[in-house]
């Protein structure tokens, strides 16, 4: 195992300065993350997508939120798969912490935003939470997604579905044919092994591309035409560095400064890219591949035990009735 450092950059042009911006949680430096509230800043602010998160309550309804449980950023405790939405003692009047204080959003919601004529060009990242029985959670998905108006040309094309473990692609391309795929992860292993075929993009943790393995697979998405997401690209530097890789889309907690550093660089690449160094990338220690490949076995772990091993024998998706 290398622990050596790439120099490799790719050429300047303008090809490689239109790297999206996706409001991770939305805007949610400044707003309470994954609400209505922090998305519509998001947008407001000028990025090309937004990404959230995915449960399911008691009662069927597809809520956006990040963790399983509620007590991090909410005025309530539980976890989602055990709560209701309706109700006295329902989700639906739980509020977050942080201010403004803010609903949950349910899945319907966030639909409505993203169909309203302004907002038809924001594209939407889903991770789905492996807390999650995959052929449940896509079917409610389907039914609301199909719900729209003119959702196979307006709506569905613009959903991207991040995937964790292999387990769920089999119910995804069976409830969801229509919406891509990607791979959310950060081991270029797992991305390789599991998901190459079956997905159109990675959405890869930042410090899994600064390795030499990590450069090679940045490589191989590029001859293969695979679309590349980095996340959570909140630092300048790593903005920057983002930039020189051609990544496709940067998810960033702090919308305005990717957007007010992407204006810069196509104002003056040379000028404003020299402000930036690369200095992090040989003093970060979780940035070598010891400590990568330390935090990939660990989060597989996890995964496996939440959702089963990553090699257990597929079983078929119910086909929805559309």
């Amino acid at each position: 195992m290398t622990h050596a450092r790439c120099l490799y950059i790719l050429p300047v042009s303008d090809s490689y300065l239109v790297s999206d911006c996706w409001g991770h949680r939305g805007a949610s430096a400044r707003f309470p993350e994954n609400t209505l509230a922090s998305f519509e800043a998001a947008i407001r602010d000028g990025a090309e997508g937004i990404e959230s998160d995915v449960h399911c309550s008691v009662d069927n309804i597809v809520v956006m939120f990040h963790d399983p449980e509620l007590s991090r950023t909410t005025d309530s405790t539980g976890y989602i798969k055990e709560r209701v939405w309706y109700g006295q003692d329902g989700m639906e009047h739980v509020r977050t912490v942080k201010e403004p204080k803010q609903p949950i959003p349910t899945f319907v919601e966030t639909l409505e935003l993203l169909m309203k004529p302004e907002n038809q060009h924001v594209k939407f990242n889903i991770d789905v939470k492996v807390q999650n029985d995959p052929d449940r959670l896509f079917s409610l998905m389907h039914k609301i997604i199909s719900a729209q108006p003119d959702w196979e040309t307006v709506l569905a094309p613009r959903i991207l579905l991040g995937l964790w473990h292999p387990r769920f692609l089999s119910f995804a391309k069976t409830n969801l044919p229509y919406c891509r795929r990607s791979y959310i992860g950060d081991s270029p292993y797992i991305a390789r092994k599991y998901f190459w075929n079956d997905v159109d993009a990675f959405s890869m943790a930042f410090a899994a591309l600064t390795t030499t393995d990590g450069y090679r697979f940045r490589m191989e998405c590029k001859a293969a035409g695979k679309k590349l997401l980095v996340w959570t690209v909140n630092e300048p530097d790593h903005m920057m560095e983002a930039v020189r890789w051609g990544v496709d889309a940067i998810l960033t907690d702090f919308t305005k400064t990717w957007l007010d550093m992407r204006t810069a660089l196509y104002s003056d690449y040379d000028k404003t890219g020299s402000q930036y160094g690369r200095f992090f990338l040989w003093t970060t220690a979780w940035m070598y591949s010891p400590f990568q490949y330390a935090r990939s076995r660990i989060l597989q772990a996890y995964l496996e035990k939440v959702a089963g091993p990553f090699d257990a024998p597929v079983i078929s998706a119910v086909e929805v009735n559309v």
